[in-house]
């Protein structure tokens, strides 16, 4: 048996304390000193930020016994100032509530009370007078500049991204908090901050012009999450053991996990990187589960994919396109669809055009998309769970036994269900959706919208025993439906094959949103 998987473990001096598995990212640490003073890194939740920072601050305490045997105990070896205590001032706001009155002010009085304790400072004057005060006293007791580090900066916005009031007065918190960092440069060493996103007229990008953004950085690709060579490199008992339990070969057991939960891109040329939550997840469970999405999606992004319309069949086939500064000097503050779902992890870059300058995204795995789908399901119909008869798993059921009128059933529920739809969010739009996630999320079995010589075919089923071949008409009728199959040959690729095939035709009422006709043709 291997080390203790850190799930949940964020903190790196308990973690190398107490036997957990450490994947080394410390040379990225000498990178950074190396290379500059203020840098911002933005990557997905759940993606190891916690873990890094935590990693810098035990590096800037000068806790040199937690590095032994680590890339940085030989790299730093010889600078000069290296393993000194600096004075460091790390802010973390992860887990807080910032929908009471004056919850961040609250957050911020109480990190600083701690700080002016152990500096013996008096709290005099605002927020922003207090961090600089507290600033000068440490750097000049320790003779040494101060680090700053701040964890999930934007949490104060995103969690209360429904609320435009408590979200602009907590940017206003921030403007007068951390312009500190810009004014009173001569006194610190070193400021390293993550977030999600991008917040552009937050002080902390709008003042610190001189904050290098590493995000989409190639020589900063791998900073978090898990490469190839380190799950192979650190994982050998934990892959072995997984395959053990699925009953595959090792081999196998790569491949699966490749597809699972790797994919991740926040470069061109940059390494690609498996999403850490997960892997270790699926090693302490032995299992393929979809991990990442126990905390659920966003509310907030899911309902403003719903209320914009947005065509969710687009992530699918890689014609999402953005430009370097969408993803990268992005502003966040209207919460633009595109690079939001990039940043929170649910697209990744997929490809780049060096003439254009333009990043092609795409889903970064099974996961992720399949989860993401989940998600998105209820907004569109409603009282889907399991057991509902709405489900994805009893539609799995009746199309491989072939209950052709259990099929019939399951879509004319589904569509009842459709809920009211306003002008301008149209019944096409929830109608082709909605077809698009019940076909997508029965997963190998299905594919929909399929060139052939002679068209596009709406959706083809495949099972064990049989083939359906599924063509569907808004306002018109079936018998349209399976003409369209007929006349443009839809089934002959499946003529000689040992299967029963099912062409169907399904005919739906804009108005009425229901199905209206349903016709089978099994010849």
């Amino acid at each position: 048996m291997g080390p203790k998987m850190p799930i949940g473990v964020q903190g790196f001096v308990g973690l190398r304390r107490d036997g957990y598995l450490y994947v080394d990212k410390t040379e990225y640490i000498n990178k950074l000193v190396q290379s500059g003073k203020q840098f911002f890194l933005s990557r997905p939740r759940r993606f190891g930020k916690s873990l890094f920072i935590s990693t810098l601050k035990a590096y800037w305490e000068g806790k040199q016994e937690f590095f032994k045997d680590l890339a940085i105990s030989g790299l730093e070896a010889d600078r000069e100032n290296a393993w000194k205590e600096y004075p460091v001032f790390c802010f973390d706001f992860n887990g807080q509530n910032y929908r009471n009155e004056n919850g961040l002010e609250d957050i911020l009085d109480e990190q600083l009370r701690r700080w002016e304790k152990e500096y013996d400072v008096v709290a005099v004057g605002s927020l922003g007078e207090r961090f600089r005060n507290l600033l000068i006293t440490a750097s000049q007791k320790k003779n040494l500049g101060c680090v700053v580090l701040v964890d999930e900066y934007d949490k104060p916005f995103l969690d209360v991204a429904d609320d435009i009031g408590i979200q602009e007065h907590n940017k206003e918190v921030f403007r007068a908090f951390f312009s500190t960092l810009k004014s009173f440069d001569e006194y610190i060493r070193f400021v390293f901050i993550t977030g999600v996103t991008k917040f552009h007229k937050v002080s902390i990008f709008s003042d610190l012009n001189q904050l290098n953004d590493i995000s989409l950085n190639a020589d900063y690709s791998g900073i978090c999450g898990i490469t190839d060579e380190e799950l192979r490199k650190y994982f050998k008992t934990e892959i072995k053991e997984l395959a053990q339990n699925q009953e595959m070969s090792e081999n196998d057991c790569l491949i699966v996990l490749k597809e699972q939960y790797d994919g991740y891109r926040f470069n061109p040329n940059g390494v690609s990187v498996y999403n850490p939550f997960s892997l270790l997840k699926s090693f302490f469970e032995k299992d393929f589960g979809a991990y990442w999405f126990e905390t659920g999606t966003p509310a907030f992004l899911v309902k403003k994919l719903k209320q914009s319309n947005f065509d969710i069949r687009k992530l699918d086939n890689r014609s999402l396109y953005a430009s370097e500064s969408m993803l990268k000097d992005y502003s966040g503050d209207d919460l633009s669809l595109i690079p939001l779902l990039y940043q929170t992890g649910y697209l990744t870059i997929a490809g780049y055009d060096r003439k254009s300058r333009e990043y092609t995204l795409a889903y970064p795995n099974r996961e992720v998309k399949y989860g993401f789908l989940e998600s998105m399901m209820p907004e569109y119909v409603s009282d889907c769970g399991a057991g509902s008869g709405k489900d994805i798993f009893s539609l799995k059921r009746f199309v491989e036994n072939g209950d052709l009128d259990r099929i019939h059933d399951y879509f004319a529920a589904l569509f009842a269900s459709i809920p009211y739809t306003r002008e301008d969010n149209p019944f096409e739009h929830y109608f082709q959706t909605v077809i698009y996630l019940v076909f997508t999320l029965l997963g190998h079995l299905a594919e929909c919208e399929i060139h052939t010589f002679s068209g596009r075919i709406d959706c083809k089923v495949e099972t064990a025993r049989y083939v359906y071949l599924f063509e569907f008409k808004r306002d018109a009728s079936a018998d349209e439906a399976l003409k369209q199959i007929k006349d443009k040959c839809y089934s002959l690729p499946f003529a000689a094959d040992s299967w029963k095939l099912f062409k169907i035709g399904a005919a739906f009422d804009s108005n009425k949103r229901i199905l209206t006709e349903w016709k089978v043709d099994k010849n």
